[in-house]
């Protein structure tokens, strides 16, 4: 495909978003992985990103670090860009930075990050810690991690906004908490991004966050798609079933990642890894076919049942 070609597929796919079209079959035809709109700002990310909860969390152990380096290698070759991190995750931030200095630093991340302490006069300098951890210029997202005195920071990371520090603001949850408090600020707050645990076994956000997203036109990014591995390995002895091929799928991973990213809410989903190969299998399910409403359904039954 040429660039010109290329560049207005993308444009097209951007304007058929705002205007609350699909964006699939435009796609469909772009080398690389599906890409998604920002619904504040039409810019297109990749639908599959990389969380560093646990997996990056090594310490300075040198061989460890180079290991995740390697999975960053990976995913970025295969067209990756959103990487998502937090104060939270241990020496997960500084492991992102040793691997971008490694890498070159890849001018194509996206880099999402959190802030995540009690005092809510102490976010802006909890940000820009994060940010020499990365060291990068500004992050792309920051978000409220789990609501921690959500109404201050939420206060900080808008001004950062505006004085251009941050691109784009968000909150998270995971594993279902606090979904009615989620709820309310999201329904009240000028959000770009809201993060939230998403998979074939919990739907919980199918009922009103992802709907409610789609009111708002706030990106979603999902965490935990695989139950923080337990869900795969579950599935890691069972034959994935035939009908999978139908949809590209190969791996149980990539029938669970084509499930969530079929759902029309859905930005990105940040599975993680300490696996190279396994970075560029999780890239391999942002393409297309992408399952129907019928064959989600399938999908999460089946799962379901083993």
């Amino acid at each position: 495909m040429t660039s010109s070609r290329r560049s207005i597929l993308k444009g097209a796919a951007a304007t058929a978003a705002l205007a609350g079209l699909p964006v699939h079959g435009l796609m469909a035809q772009q080398s690389g992985p599906l890409m998604r709109p920002v619904p504040s700002s039409g810019e297109l990310i990749p639908a599959v990103g990389l969380g560093t909860w646990i997996t990056f969390n090594v310490g300075e152990d040198p061989v460890l670090r180079d290991e995740c380096a390697a999975v960053m290698e990976a995913f970025f070759k295969a067209g990756g860009r959103v990487i998502d991190s937090s104060p939270m995750y241990g020496s997960a931030q500084s492991v992102v930075g040793y691997g971008l200095e490694k890498l070159g630093r890849p001018k194509t991340l996206f880099s999402a990050d959190k802030v995540w302490i009690s005092d809510g006069a102490e976010g802006w300098a909890q940000v820009n810690r994060s940010r020499r951890l990365w060291n990068v210029p500004r992050f792309e997202l920051m978000q409220v991690h789990n609501l921690l005195s959500w109404e201050a920071h939420l206060e900080t990371l808008q001004a950062m906004k505006a004085a251009k520090e941050i691109r784009y603001v968000g909150i998270t949850t995971s594993e279902g908490r606090r979904h009615d408090l989620f709820e309310r600020v999201m329904a009240t707050e000028p959000l770009d991004f809201v993060q939230i645990s998403y998979n074939p076994l919990d739907r919980e956000v199918e009922q009103r966050i992802l709907p409610l997203a789609r009111e708002r036109g706030i990106g979603v990014i999902v965490n935990r798609p695989f139950r923080q591995g337990a869900l795969t390995r579950r599935l890691e002895h069972e034959k994935l079933p035939g009908w999978a091929a139908e949809v590209g799928a190969e791996t149980w991973a990539q029938l669970i990642l084509k499930f969530i990213l079929a759902h029309p809410a859905v930005t990105v989903a940040i599975p993680a890894t300490t696996k190279p190969h396994h970075a560029r299998e999780n890239m391999q399910a942002a393409s297309d076919p992408l399952p129907d409403e019928k064959f989600r359904e399938r999908i999460a039954a089946h799962i379901r049942d083993i």
